[in-house]
């Protein structure tokens, strides 16, 4: 049984009611308030009172402190109480008024976590939509940079095809003049030749008769090349790889396509994959990396074969943040490096590196890594792929999910 308390002191105005409760050296303390009951308990001991009458909960005021608990209430009518609870109270009032204010709290309660929750929904629906209003700002803003760079590049293509264009023209009229003064020479020429055969002819001396040397005898020549000297010990020697790749890097060259509608008003240079490579590196060191893959898409259409093109093109992505493009180059790239001999080694180390990177970006460390090893088995004395590599495998380490 508990101990009811009894030692409390109360005051009262026409509109408040003040109790002042000891708790008695107890620690923890449960508090529940109604309009027309008070309890607080605090084991072993109890306090409760059943009001006289009825209060304003949600005006009225908890304090525990300094071993005491302060109770401010506010009268819901101003009036001077006769005392500070009812008198006469039924065992069985009592119990429906302790039901009627435990009902009230839990609802109370109810009402205000369902009011925290909608809030709550309110508040993540707002930072949704300005999440979303952000992402969309930041989308609009970058493209469009990517279209301010697309225009940049574009005029920057018709500037230069307008000045091939000009160039071509000059070069017309200086044929045009030149083929004027050359028939102009030849009709002076043929006025000349028509001037002499008016005039009478004088008989020449007989020569004498020249003597033809024999027709010379056929014969045939055997030329025997120099071969190419691979710096491979000859136990090692991979001749039959090696020349695998050169006839490739030969076929290579030799496959320009210029059959297609698109490609035959091309200008002569705009012909030539290594010229447009060389321009797209020139794009590239300035920075301008959306001309550049312009220029390699170029060059690729004119020739598929070449490696180099993938390879750069590889970087230039990366630069733009096109990471899934960066590893579509980079797989091609390494499928055209074939067979892997050291005269494509850098190349090859490259495009792992490259493809490696983007693989990290896109937070798939573990292909990451394969790349990367990859590449360390081209070249194992490269410190800053080892360094590269061992950060990565870290990060691995440290997301991986131990065992139980």
């Amino acid at each position: 049984m508990p101990i009811t308390v009894k030692d409390y002191s109360w005051q009262q105005t026409e509109k408040e009611i003040f109790i002042s409760v000891p708790l008695k050296g107890a620690g923890a303390s449960n508090v529940l308030c109604s309009e027309d009951y008070i309890k607080v308990s605090f084991p072993p001991f109890l306090f409760e009172v059943f009001l006289f009458a009825p209060i304003d909960v949600d005006r009225s005021i908890t304090k525990i402190g300094n071993g005491i608990i302060l109770f401010t209430l506010y009268k819901q009518e101003p009036c001077v109480w006769e005392s500070l609870s009812l008198v006469n109270v039924t065992k069985k009032t009592m119990q429906r008024l302790r039901e009627k204010a435990v009902t009230r709290v839990q609802e109370k309660a109810k009402e205000e976590a369902q009011f925290k929750a909608v809030r709550k929904r309110e508040n993540e629906k707002y930072s949704l939509e300005v999440m979303m209003k952000i992402d969309e700002e930041e989308r609009k803003c970058i493209e469009q940079l990517k279209e301010e760079e697309r225009r940049k590049a574009n005029e920057e293509l018709e500037k230069f095809k307008e000045q091939q264009r000009m160039e071509e023209e000059q070069r017309k009229v200086q044929r045009e003049l030149k083929r004027k003064e050359d028939e102009k020479r030849r009709n002076a020429v043929n006025k000349a030749m028509i001037l002499d055969s008016a005039k009478p002819s004088v008989p020449e001396t007989v020569k004498p008769e020249k003597t033809v040397p024999p027709t010379r005898i056929s014969g045939s020549i055997k030329i025997q090349f120099t071969p190419r000297v691979f710096p491979t010990a000859v136990r090692e020697s991979r001749l039959a790889e090696e020349e695998e790749w050169l006839q490739k890097q030969a076929e290579a060259r030799r496959a320009i396509n210029t059959d297609n509608v698109d490609l035959q008003d091309l200008k002569e240079e705009e012909k030539n994959p290594e010229w447009l490579k060389d321009k797209a590196n020139k794009l590239f060191a300035s920075g301008d990396y959306l001309a550049a893959v312009n220029a390699l898409n170029l060059a690729i259409r004119l020739n598929h074969k070449m490696p180099t093109l993938y390879l750069n093109r590889s970087a230039c992505h990366l630069k733009l943040r096109n990471l899934h493009k960066t590893i579509e180059d980079a797989s091609k790239a390494l499928e055209l490096l074939t067979p892997p001999v050291p005269d494509n080694a850098v190349a090859r180390l490259k495009a792992y590196v490259r493809r490696g990177t983007a693989f990290c970006e896109l937070e798939l460390y573990v292909e990451g890594l394969q790349d990367y090893e990859a590449a360390i088995k081209i070249d194992p004395a490269n410190i800053n792929v080892k360094t590269d590599a061992e950060k990565i495998r870290r990060i691995i380490q440290g997301t991986s999910i131990t065992p139980d």
